[in-house]
């Protein structure tokens, strides 16, 4: 019989407790090409002058600086634009399961989940 290998930390909206009803804790973006393969859960900042999602950078000085929401579905953004779903308001989120650039510290990741929640996602 085959093994099957599945990606179980990369199911769409994997990182949710729970958000508001239908769709008022989600919105469409477009994540920037460039941003690489991020799977469910990464941390997004927006680029200010385009408007357009990339990984939280908190070396950013160009609005990545700051964490606006959470990657819902993985996609491959390494050489095009894609358009996804991502966590903007009124959500709980299992915070163990967010995923954060490599080299980004604990404090870093404490300042995002601060601006985080100051949209109204609450780490647990």
């Amino acid at each position: 019989m085959p093994t099957l290998n599945e990606d179980i930390h990369n199911r769409p909206g994997q990182y949710l407790v729970s958000e508001a009803s239908g769709m008022r804790s989600r919105e469409q973006g477009i994540i920037a090409s460039g941003s690489g393969v991020l799977k469910a859960g990464a941390v997004l900042g927006m680029v200010t002058a385009s408007s357009k999602l990339v990984p939280y950078d908190p070396a950013g000085v160009d609005g990545s600086e700051t964490a606006v929401g959470i990657l819902f579905e993985g996609c491959d953004a390494t050489s095009a634009d894609v358009r996804r779903t991502y966590t903007v308001r009124d959500a709980e989120v299992h915070a163990e399961m967010l995923t954060f650039a490599d080299g980004t510290t604990d404090n870093e990741k404490s300042t995002a989940m601060t601006a985080l929640a100051a949209r109204g996602i609450i780490g647990r």
